[in-house]
């Protein structure tokens, strides 16, 4: 069953049917899901559908060659392979779909053009010639993401500005994710989705008929299953020393967020070789370079500033519980592993989930117009504040603190403030009265509002205001996964 995926679906759906030659690049990182989704698109569609596969430049071309001419094309009668890409390419316009457009899908793209660098200009080339003129929809999908973007659509590359349609495909968000759990327990879901995250192919090893800690022992730590030598085979097919990324991947997803403090944990040389390790991560989508909602662009831009999460929950969960009991897992101790060094520490890891989870929430929110305002930004806020404090004077101080959730509008006029407790107890008084002190300086010119989200409910006293104050929302655990 195919899950999800309307947005990329409806993008290429349109594209389909516009006016003119169509000429569209979809690419992600691997495991995203970009060949389900194709193949799902090109359903009910006369189509050509191409696997590149890593061969040599002639190999490819009469596989590709057999393709098309399977479709009963012309030039069949005559020739059993084309001679050269350029005929190969034209040939498409041959394709006998009548009326319908001539769609033809190259999946793993940047595989043909390893075998040959001149592909993407003999496509330029035809692309300007006759092509883009013609009735025809031509799909290069990748995921080899800096060749994509580097050398095939940036400037002075042979397609650039020729693409009509560029999609960069990114994993699946909570609401698509948690379909393929439908009847996992509220929390579970919130569980599942902290250690698989919106992989569609990390998503399929779990059996939504066990439970999630048989899922886990199963299908991640046990050895020969899929998922257990996951991690290291996508570093390996992408990177190059992989064990300076199994380093800097630990540091992360153990807490160390800062460039400083991952190249010392890393013991990688020096902050200068560890931010272009980092940069090839980001590159691949399993980390991002995160900073506070109210950043400018000259922090932006320092290399020094910002700190790093890993984006792919799968990797985090990897790192953080299976990647530092190896030698036990390698030694089939998989209940062992589960029960002393997962199990108690599972719920405490998925609160950092459950807040991503809430700013898709109120993501969801603004797409259905139920928000107090429309905000233009929205994440996590970093820097100091005023927090209570009995011991000084006025009963306040600054200091370096975290806002889970800060949506603001344009200019800065109106504030959404967010706090998220995943744990087994209620939201308390007391952690209600720290979210309102914080930014208070900023209340003197602007509108404030408040969503708190708790998995555990909240103090009596929360209730009460809440139910006096329409500027403060609570949302309970079933609120935030039922969207």
């Amino acid at each position: 069953m195919f899950i999800g995926r309307e947005a990329e679906l409806q993008f290429l759906e349109t594209r389909y049917h516009a006016a003119g030659g169509q000429l569209v690049v979809l690419y992600g990182r691997r495991r995203v899901g970009k060949t389900e989704t194709l193949l799902q698109f090109c359903q009910k569609k006369p189509h050509v559908f191409f696997a590149c596969r890593e061969c040599t430049d002639r190999l490819q071309l009469k596989s590709f060659s057999e393709k098309l001419l399977k479709e009963n094309i012309p030039a069949g009668k005559y020739v059993s392979q084309f001679s050269d890409w350029e005929q190969a390419f034209r040939a498409v316009l041959e394709l006998p779909y009548g009326e319908s457009r001539k769609l033809l899908v190259i999946d793993e793209f940047p595989y043909m053009c390893r075998g040959n660098t001149g592909i993407p200009s003999i496509l330029q080339n035809l692309w300007d010639e006759i092509l883009k003129d013609e009735n025809v929809m031509i799909v290069l999908c990748g995921s080899a993401m800096s060749f994509i973007e580097k050398d095939l659509l940036s400037e002075k590359n042979p397609l650039y500005g020729r693409a009509t349609g560029i999609y960069k495909m990114k994993e699946m968000g909570f609401y698509d994710a948690v379909k393929f759990f439908p009847d996992f327990s509220d929390k579970d879901k919130i569980l599942a989705y902290s250690v698989l995250g919106g992989i569609p192919h990390y998503l399929r090893q779990f059996n939504p008929k066990l439970s999630l800690s048989d899922n886990i022992k199963q299908n991640i730590l046990t050895k020969g299953c899929v998922l257990y030598s996951e991690v290291d085979f996508l570093l390996r097919q992408e990177l190059r020393e992989t064990p300076i990324y199994n380093s800097l991947i630990e540091a992360i997803a153990l807490g160390n967020t800062r460039l400083n403090d991952i190249s010392q944990k890393s013991l990688v040389d020096n902050t200068s070789k560890t931010s272009v390790y980092l940069r090839n991560l980001i590159e691949l989508g399993i980390i991002e370079r995160e900073f506070s909602v109210d950043a400018g662009i000259k922090e932006r831009a320092n290399t020094s500033r910002g700190t790093y999460k890993l984006t792919d929950n799968f990797f985090r969960f990897w790192y953080a519980f299976a990647f530092t009991n190896y030698s036990d897992l390698e030694a089939g101790d998989v209940d062992g592993v589960y029960t002393y060094e997962i199990e108690p520490f599972l719920h405490e890891y998925a609160s950092f989930t459950f807040e991503e989870v809430c700013r898709q929430f109120v993501q969801a929110q603004q797409k259905k117009n139920a928000l107090p305002f429309r905000y233009s930004r929205m994440g996590r806020w970093m820097g100091k504040t005023t927090v209570r404090d009995p011991e000084s004077p006025n009963g306040m101080r600054m200091a370096e603190t975290e806002i889970d959730i800060v949506a603001v509008s344009r200019g800065f006029r109106e504030y959404l403030i967010g706090e998220c407790k995943f744990k087994n107890k209620p939201f308390s008084y007391g952690e209600y009265l720290d979210t309102l002190t914080k930014l208070s300086p900023q209340k003197k010119n602007a509108g404030f509002y408040y969503m708190l989200f708790s998995e555990s409910g909240f103090d009596e006293k929360i209730t009460d205001e809440a139910g006096a104050d329409p500027a403060i929302r609570l949302y309970s655990l079933k609120d935030v996964v039922g969207g």
